[in-house]
Protein backbone atom coordinates (compact mmCIF):
# COMPACT_ATOMS: atom_id res chain seq x y z
CA UNK A 1 0.00 0.00 0.00
CA UNK A 2 1.23 3.67 -0.69
CA UNK A 3 -0.19 6.85 -0.17
CA UNK A 4 -1.24 9.53 -2.79
CA UNK A 5 -1.98 12.88 -2.49
CA UNK A 6 -4.93 14.31 -4.00
CA UNK A 7 -3.42 15.41 -7.40
CA UNK A 8 -2.57 11.92 -7.94
CA UNK A 9 -6.18 11.00 -7.97
CA UNK A 10 -7.14 14.06 -10.16
CA UNK A 11 -4.70 12.95 -12.42
CA UNK A 12 -5.95 9.61 -12.86
CA UNK A 13 -9.05 10.61 -13.00
CA UNK A 14 -9.56 13.77 -14.88
CA UNK A 15 -7.85 13.51 -18.06
CA UNK A 16 -4.31 15.68 -18.64
CA UNK A 17 -0.58 15.68 -19.26
CA UNK A 18 -0.03 13.33 -15.97
CA UNK A 19 -3.24 11.22 -16.61
CA UNK A 20 -0.55 8.35 -17.96
CA UNK A 21 1.93 8.38 -15.09
CA UNK A 22 -0.94 8.36 -12.07
CA UNK A 23 -2.04 5.22 -14.12
CA UNK A 24 1.53 3.55 -14.29
CA UNK A 25 1.45 4.35 -10.29
CA UNK A 26 -1.78 2.48 -10.16
CA UNK A 27 -0.36 -0.91 -12.06
CA UNK A 28 3.12 -0.77 -10.30
CA UNK A 29 1.15 0.19 -6.62
CA UNK A 30 -2.73 -0.96 -7.09
CA UNK A 31 -2.92 -0.69 -3.43
CA UNK A 32 -3.66 3.69 -2.70
CA UNK A 33 -4.34 4.97 0.86
CA UNK A 34 -4.79 8.82 1.20
CA UNK A 35 -6.40 11.09 4.61
CA UNK A 36 -9.82 11.98 4.26
CA UNK A 37 -9.29 15.15 3.53
CA UNK A 38 -8.78 13.93 0.13
CA UNK A 39 -12.56 13.94 -0.33
CA UNK A 40 -12.56 17.54 0.74
CA UNK A 41 -10.05 18.33 -1.79
CA UNK A 42 -11.01 16.30 -4.74
CA UNK A 43 -14.37 18.03 -4.42
CA UNK A 44 -12.67 21.39 -4.64
CA UNK A 45 -10.60 20.13 -8.17
CA UNK A 46 -13.91 18.84 -9.53
CA UNK A 47 -15.58 22.14 -8.25
CA UNK A 48 -12.97 24.11 -10.54
CA UNK A 49 -13.70 21.97 -13.92
CA UNK A 50 -16.78 22.29 -13.05
CA UNK A 51 -16.62 26.19 -13.44
CA UNK A 52 -14.52 26.38 -16.29
CA UNK A 53 -16.97 23.79 -18.00
CA UNK A 54 -15.04 21.41 -18.27
CA UNK A 55 -17.34 18.48 -16.45
CA UNK A 56 -20.72 18.67 -15.78
CA UNK A 57 -22.49 18.27 -12.39
CA UNK A 58 -23.16 14.65 -13.73
CA UNK A 59 -19.73 13.35 -14.98
CA UNK A 60 -18.40 15.22 -11.87
CA UNK A 61 -20.78 13.15 -9.47
CA UNK A 62 -19.90 9.79 -11.60
CA UNK A 63 -16.10 10.79 -10.94
CA UNK A 64 -16.29 11.37 -7.24
CA UNK A 65 -18.45 8.05 -6.93
CA UNK A 66 -15.39 6.71 -9.23
CA UNK A 67 -12.50 8.20 -7.08
CA UNK A 68 -14.40 6.94 -3.63
CA UNK A 69 -14.89 3.39 -5.32
CA UNK A 70 -10.86 3.33 -5.44
CA UNK A 71 -10.60 4.35 -2.19
CA UNK A 72 -12.65 2.56 -0.10
CA UNK A 73 -11.23 1.08 2.74
CA UNK A 74 -8.14 3.13 2.39
CA UNK A 75 -9.10 6.47 3.95
CA UNK A 76 -7.74 7.23 7.42
CA UNK A 77 -7.76 9.93 10.14
CA UNK A 78 -4.18 11.37 11.09
CA UNK A 79 -2.92 12.48 14.72
CA UNK A 80 -2.84 16.79 14.40
CA UNK A 81 0.34 16.26 16.55
CA UNK A 82 1.85 14.30 13.92
CA UNK A 83 0.92 17.01 11.19
CA UNK A 84 1.91 19.96 13.52
CA UNK A 85 5.07 18.42 14.18
CA UNK A 86 6.09 18.30 9.89
CA UNK A 87 4.78 21.63 9.80
CA UNK A 88 7.22 23.08 12.03
CA UNK A 89 9.92 20.83 10.29
CA UNK A 90 8.91 22.55 6.53
CA UNK A 91 7.17 25.20 4.78
CA UNK A 92 4.27 22.98 3.75
CA UNK A 93 0.96 23.32 4.55
CA UNK A 94 -1.00 21.52 7.59
CA UNK A 95 -3.37 19.32 3.92
CA UNK A 96 0.19 18.74 2.50
CA UNK A 97 1.43 17.15 5.74
CA UNK A 98 -1.54 15.19 6.42
CA UNK A 99 -0.55 12.94 3.40
CA UNK A 100 3.00 12.40 5.13
CA UNK A 101 2.07 11.78 8.47
CA UNK A 102 -0.12 8.74 6.88
CA UNK A 103 2.94 7.64 4.46
CA UNK A 104 4.77 7.64 8.11
CA UNK A 105 2.44 6.09 9.99
CA UNK A 106 1.58 3.06 7.59
CA UNK A 107 5.38 3.02 7.18
CA UNK A 108 4.90 3.02 3.35
CA UNK A 109 6.08 6.16 1.03
CA UNK A 110 3.91 8.86 -0.59
CA UNK A 111 4.04 9.42 -4.39
CA UNK A 112 3.29 13.53 -5.21
CA UNK A 113 4.06 15.36 -7.98
CA UNK A 114 4.50 18.54 -5.37
CA UNK A 115 8.02 19.52 -5.50
CA UNK A 116 7.59 20.77 -1.92
CA UNK A 117 6.72 17.91 -0.42
CA UNK A 118 9.54 16.26 -2.55
CA UNK A 119 12.20 18.79 -1.13
CA UNK A 120 10.93 18.43 2.00
CA UNK A 121 10.38 14.86 3.67
CA UNK A 122 12.94 13.17 1.16
CA UNK A 123 12.33 9.90 2.94
CA UNK A 124 9.17 9.91 2.81
CA UNK A 125 7.91 11.32 -0.16
CA UNK A 126 8.45 9.72 -3.30
CA UNK A 127 7.96 11.48 -6.80
CA UNK A 128 5.37 10.46 -9.19
CA UNK A 129 6.91 7.95 -11.69
CA UNK A 130 6.96 8.76 -15.47
CA UNK A 131 4.61 6.91 -17.90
Amino acid sequence: MIVVDTNVLAYLFLPGPRSGNAEALLLQHPEWAAPVLWRSEFRNVLAGFMRRGALSLEQARSTIEEAEGLMAGAEFDVDSRDVLELVDRSRCSAHDCEFVALANRLQTRLFTADAALLAAFPASVSPLPSA
